[in-house]
């Protein structure tokens, strides 16, 4: 399943009202760190189809990082029925994500 781009405009569709968990990568284009978790977030997208995999630009979605009290990039997080069922903050290896699911 290829990553989608979570907006302010799509995300109660994609996350809030998704049937499957859902995996989101709040990121910035100027982030380094955010270009090192990109490929495993990538990577994850195509290998699970069980799970949703978002990217959230917190430069064009800010009210969304801000919502969800992100402070650091990259941010990871895990969304089930609506609600955060677990987060990462910085670079997190693949094994370590795909423990919460």
């Amino acid at each position: 399943m290829s990553v989608l781009t979570i907006t302010e405009k799509n995300f109660d569709e994609e996350v809030l009202n998704s049937e499957k968990t859902v995996l989101i990568d709040f990121y910035a284009d100027w982030c380094g760190p955010c270009k090192m978790q990109s490929p495993i977030v990538d990577k994850i997208a195509e290998e699970r189809t069980d799970i949703k995999v978002g990217k959230i630009n917190i430069d064009e979605n800010s009210n969304l990082a801000e919502k969800y009290g992100v402070m650091s990039i990259p941010t990871l997080l895990i969304m089930k029925n609506g609600e955060v069922a677990g987060q990462f903050v910085g670079v997190t290896p693949k094994e370590k994500i795909e423990e919460k699911f």
